[in-house]
């Protein structure tokens, strides 16, 4: 039989600090995940490559599963 494809899990991420004073790279982070302004929450598929982008900002972003 054929395996059950499960949906795609779900990475709610908000902006909790904001980027004044930060490298222009993690601005740029920041920005590619859809982050716009504090307390602006994205809900993004749970890849490796959001995965390492959350990490590389992690000090400014709270994510929910």
């Amino acid at each position: 039989m054929a395996k059950k494809k499960s949906p795609p899990k779900i990475l709610r991420i908000t902006l909790v600090k904001s980027t004044i004073g930060y490298p222009v790279r993690q601005k740029s982070t920041v920005r590619a995940l859809g982050l716009r302004r504090i307390n602006h929450t994205v809900e993004q598929q749970d890849t490796p490559v959001i995965r390492g982008m959350v990490n590389k900002v992690s000090h400014l972003v709270r994510v929910e599963e």
